[in-house]
């Protein structure tokens, strides 16, 4: 058989069964379908009975389905339940049970010490791991199999044939999970001939539970080795003319209409080796439609005595496909149909003999991206809420409700992520041109994936506008006067509605709370949809790039706004960064306070302060500051994060950095310094265009845009200040009602709610009755969607596109992102992904996936910004240019592709980062 030991597909992992084993054969499992638990005593082989007792420790293929994981490992279940499907062929076999595994295992001597040695050993110590795994997979092989257990394996190997060759292959409840398949962790063995050999390698797969790759794999994931339980599968073998895998959608674009077929000669293990390159299918409804035909010189082929050997191919077969193209949709017609009983897409395991398929394992494709749900058959076209607000992180179901209750617009989810349809925007071709211009603005990443999609012919219906498309859109600023009374009269409206909020939830409890939230979301979107509020916004944008657009034409001056927008009043978020400056001014006279704070990993750190010389006003000053900005934090779109209020540790090492790296008032110097330099910018530019032809009016016009820009742009990030806000009181409100359900029993943590949708949350509080087991199920499909990589657009057929930069002005080996600060700056990479974790000194360039506006203490103490997610007006495009940060953002792969502590140099007009020796 052709079991592929393989990491080609990268899975990410699920919860484990919770039952456990130990040395003293304590056995701790529900009850399952398919087989009893084993009872801790067996009875002495010699009985009379005792083969019909160890029944249970070995089952058919036939007699089990995927839903025995605990009983028979991934690997057995699927089998069983491929064995089911009408037209699928699986080779005829068994499988030895997790309950002959704790069996064993509860002879094996002193396995207890010897686990518990393992889990002290520390990660990274590959050398103590690799012996103490290396002595208990030898403990297990030297325990013996109980004959009343050999007798079992025995008679089911009879129904194989006398002397039949076999494949026995590692099953692990760890594997081939719906969200999980730990690849290649344990062992197969194949073409194993004879009932001791058969037996020797039973052995030999439990103790593959302690290979030290596998023990190394769990460790890292954080999993304990007691919970891990190990089935085997025994199979007849089959000598196949070609094997390979099948993968029922595009694993690389993820396409789910086009499936891919690599094959090789002889036994799989080719093709997992990298022995060979496998000749590659596409097929799409019905028809190949590409392949590539490798040489394949080499092949791994089964040995008449037992094992298997590698061969060189014939020179006249080498560079013949290993299947016609009528095979390969045969096959992939199989595919489908196993796709069809398992509901997901599949990664399986065929080996062709005589021209028949069999099928040797199936299991999902776990890196695939899932797809939203759609009440028809339509073609879709979704781009990702997540890369426009800098938060690319699964959320939970409370924070995905709650943003959809609150937003403008209808926001389909998949994968713990945010999507909008943008597919009848895309149909109208007036409608068309607009979103491509402001998503190629914001992001030319985006752009460039909606692009790659209306290329598909026929993806994309084009519908007739609505009406008569009209003249041509100025691409002036947006009709505003240009005065900061029009953003002081917003922000007290915002302020206002946040005030009222917070007095009239404090009365609102149990069912009476859910129906004022439902209320105060219509008051959320209201506010939000302000007309006033969305043409300020546009104002300052539509501003900038007029200017860019137009100093760049006159004067040849790239990215201008830039430097004009410097120090712009108003900007909630850049003054957030800078209030920390002054929180770190009233710290820095007082290393006792300086001293403590460096230890600090109790949330409760500000009363423990307030006895300090110096500690009350230290305190004073971090208070003041959580109650203008304590219901941010990182990721702060999904309510369920837990805000700088709740966790104000996450912002000591920021006030440390400051109270390093800077002196007494920096705050205002830093701002002060932005504001001269946008003048001297301004009259620099306006005294050049006045030298100009008809230079007056382009001076004078200027001059309107740079008032309007420096109007504007800072009221641009005061809506989500004003969101963030009111989230804040939401959560406080719901939190207090999850206390209440701890407290009566209902839910087992207050945290529970978070993985409920707000309307199930209600009902919860109605009815004070939870479906735990739903619970439990959104906490393992949170864990899953966390592993998985959102694409910028995404399509109902499942391709996942990221778009490609279409450049060629980057030097040969930069790594090319969108320009969003001007200048250029060189210094050492720090990679931060934890903003808790960073380590900052002046002049270091901050490299992360991306940064919301709870980021923007970090900038302050930096001299550049390097993200792998952002567009030109996104929070931290915004605040980089408040502060005169050179910047580039969209840079893909950068936290894996530049070193922490490498020296980089920043071209911020130019849109590219230098990796420099």
């Amino acid at each position: 058989m052709i079991p592929l030991k393989r990491t080609r597909a990268a899975r990410t992992r699920s919860p484990l069964p919770t039952s456990t084993y130990s040395a003293r054969g304590a056995l701790r499992q529900g009850p399952r379908r398919g087989a009893e638990s084993a009872a801790d005593d067996v009875p002495d082989p010699g009985d009379a009975t005792v083969t019909e007792q160890y029944v249970q420790y070995v089952l058919d293929l036939q007699d089990v389905d995927e839903t025995q994981i605990a009983v028979v490992g991934g690997k057995g279940a699927h089998l069983g339940g491929l064995s089911r499907i009408e037209g699928v062929r699986v080779p005829d076999g068994f499988c030895v049970t997790t309950d002959a595994f704790r069996r064993i295992m509860a002879e094996v001597p002193s396995l207890d010490d010897r686990l518990d040695q393992l889990s002290r050993v520390a990660t990274d110590d590959l050398d103590a791991i690799r012996a103490l795994s290396a002595q208990i997979r030898q403990a297990i092989e030297e325990t013996a199999v109980p004959d009343g257990l050999a007798a079992a394996i025995t008679r089911h190997l009879a129904r194989l044939g006398e002397g039949a060759a076999c494949a026995v292959r590692s099953s692990a409840t760890a594997e081939d999970l719906p969200t999980a398949s730990f690849a290649g962790q344990q062992d197969t063995y194949l073409n194993v001939v004879g009932t001791a050999a058969i037996l020797r390698h039973v052995s030999r797969c439990w103790a593959s539970l302690f290979t030290e790759r596998a023990v190394v794999y769990r460790r890292r994931n954080g999993i304990d080795h007691r919970t891990v339980h190990m089935a085997v599968v025994v199979q007849r073998m089959v000598f196949p003319h070609a094997a390979g895998i099948l993968f029922t959608a595009d694993p690389v674009t993820g396409n789910r209409k086009v499936a891919t077929v690599d094959a090789g000669f002889g036994l799989g293990e080719a093709l997992v080796s990298g022995l060979v390159n496998p000749d590659v299918f596409k097929v799409r409804d019905g028809a190949v439609v590409s392949k590539a035909v490798a040489a394949k010189q080499r092949a791994v082929r089964a040995l008449p005595g037992g094992g298997t050997r590698e061969v060189a191919v014939d020179a006249r077969q080498q560079e013949q496909p290993a299947l016609t193209d009528t095979q390969v949709v045969r096959l992939v017609r199989l595919g489908r149909r196993i796709e069809e009983h398992f509901g997901r897409p599949q990664d399986i395991e065929w080996c062709l003999a005589d021209d028949d398929f069999r099928i040797v394992q199936s299991r999902p494709i776990t890196t695939l991206f899932p797809i939203p749900e759609t009440d028809d058959q339509d073609n879709h076209v979704y781009v990702s809420v997540g890369h426009q607000q800098m938060m690319t992180d699964a959320m939970r179901p409370l924070g995905i409700s709650v943003w959809q209750l609150t937003a403008m617009v209808p926001m389909p989810t998949a994968g713990g992520r945010l999507f909008v349809d943008v597919t009848r925007r895309l149909a109208s071709p007036a409608s068309r041109a607009g979103l491509l211009d402001i998503m190629g603005k914001g992001d030319p990443l985006m752009r460039d994936a909606l692009e790659t999609v209306l290329d598909r012919e026929g993806f994309v219906p084009s519908l007739p506008d609505a009406a008569p498309a009209g003249p041509p859109k100025s691409g002036g600023p947006a009709p505003i006067e240009t005065d900061p009374a029009v953003v002081t009269e917003l922000i007290e409206r915002s302020r206002a509605s946040v005030a009222a909020l917070e007095r009239d939830i404090r009365t609102k409890t149990g069912p009476a709370l859910f129906d004022f939230l439902l209320e105060a979301f219509q008051e959320h979107k209201r506010v939000l949809g302000d007309p006033l509020s969305m043409q300020a916004i546009m104002a300052g944008m539509e501003a900038t790039w007029w200017l860019n657009d137009k100093l760049r034409e006159w004067l040849g001056e790239k990215n201008a706004a830039d430097t004009l927008s410097l120090s712009a009043p108003g900007n909630v978020t850049s003054e957030m960064g800078l209030a920390l400056l002054d929180v770190a001014d009233v710290i820095r006279p007082w290393p006792q306070v300086v001293a403590f704070l460096e230890g600090v990993e109790d949330e409760g750190f500000l009363e423990e302060l307030a006895k300090l010389p110096g500690g009350s006003e230290a305190r004073d000053a971090i208070e003041a500051y959580l109650d203008r900005y304590g219901m941010r934090c990182v990721g702060e779109i999904d309510i369920t994060r837990p805000r700088w209020r709740e966790r104000p540790t996450a912002l000591v090492p920021v006030i440390l950095d400051n109270v390093r790296n800077f002196g007494p008032g920096a705050a205002e110097r830093r701002f002060e310094q932005g504001r001269r330099r946008a003048r001297q910018m301004e009259q620099d530019v306006l005294s050049r265009l006045r030298a100009l032809p008809d230079g007056d009016r382009k001076a004078d016009e200027t001059k309107r845009m740079i008032d309007r820009v420096r109007t504007f742009i800072g009221y641009r990030e005061y809506p989500k200040y004003g969101i963030i806000s009111r989230y804040f009181l939401y959560k406080q409100a719901l939190l207090k009602e999850a206390e209440r359900l701890v407290g009566a029993g209902v839910l087992r943590e207050k945290e529970d709610i978070f993985h409920l949708t707000f309307h199930e949350l209600h009902e919860v509080v109605r009815s004070d009755r939870v479906d735990d087991a739903l619970v439990q199920r959104r906490k393992e499909a949170f864990r899953s969607y966390q592993a998985l990589t959102p694409p910028r657009v995404l399509t109902s057929d499942g391709e996942a596109l990221t778009g490609s930069y279409r450049r060629d002005d980057v030097p040969y080996g930069a790594l090319t992102g969108l320009p969003v600060s001007a200048g250029t700056v060189e210094g050492r990479a720090r990679v931060v992904l934890d903003m808790a974790q960073a380590d900052l000194e002046a002049g270091d360039i901050l490299v992360t996936t991306a940064t919301d506006p709870s980021w923007s203490p970090l900038f302050v103490a930096i001299a550049g910004l390097v993200t792998e997610v952002g567009g030109l007006m996104t929070h931290g495009a915004v605040i980089a240019r408040e502060y005169g940060l050179p910047a580039v953002v969209g840079v893909e792969g950068a936290t894996r592709l530049i070193r922490d502590g490498q020296r980089i140099r920043v071209h911020g007009s130019d849109g590219y980062v230098e990796i420099l020796s």
